[in-house]
C-alpha cells in the first residue's frame, strides 16, 4: 500500500510489512530518458520496429535535452564567476543610476546575493543593483 506524502516523498509498506520512506524524483533527466529509449529499442516488436522518423525525433529530443542540461551548467558557472568578480567592488567607489535616473556616487561596503542578481550596498546603506553601476573608481 502506498500513500503519497508531501515534498515528493512516497511512503510504502515493504515486503516485510514495515513502513519505508523513499524519495520520488518527478523530473526526467537525460539518464532517465536514455534508459527509456534503450528499453524501448530492446523491447520493440521485430515485426513492427520503430519507424525511422520516430527514432530520429526521439534522438533529436535527447540531443535537445542534453544541450539544455549543458547550457544550464554553463549558466551556473557564469553566475559563480560573476559573484567572484563582484567581490572586487568592495571598498571601491562606484557611480550608479538612482531611481530617478540621476547619477550618484557611493563607496561599496558589502554585497548581497539575491535571486534577482547581485546587490552592492554602499556605506550609506543604499542598495545598488549591479546592473545600475555606471563606473568604478
Amino acid at each position: 500500500m502506498e500513500i503519497q506524502g508531501t515534498a515528493n516523498t512516497l511512503f510504502s509498506t515493504g515486503y516485510n510489512g514495515k513502513n519505508e520512506l523513499r524519495e520520488v524524483n518527478s523530473e526526467l533527466g537525460k539518464d532517465a530518458f536514455l534508459k527509456i529509449l534503450i528499453t524501448q529499442l530492446s523491447n520493440q516488436d521485430p515485426l513492427d520496429p520503430l519507424k525511422d522518423k520516430d527514432f530520429i525525433a526521439q534522438m533529436a529530443q535527447f540531443s535537445t535535452l542534453e544541450q539544455m542540461t549543458n547550457m544550464s551548467k554553463s549558466i551556473e558557472q557564469m553566475n559563480a564567476l560573476s559573484r567572484g568578480a563582484a567581490v572586487s567592488y568592495i571598498g571601491r567607489t562606484v557611480e550608479y543610476e538612482n531611481e530617478d535616473g540621476l547619477s550618484e556616487y557611493g563607496k561599496i561596503a558589502y554585497l548581497r546575493f539575491e535571486k534577482g542578481g547581485t546587490i552592492l550596498v554602499t556605506d550609506g546603506e543604499i542598495d545598488v543593483p549591479l546592473e545600475k553601476v555606471l563606473a568604478v573608481a
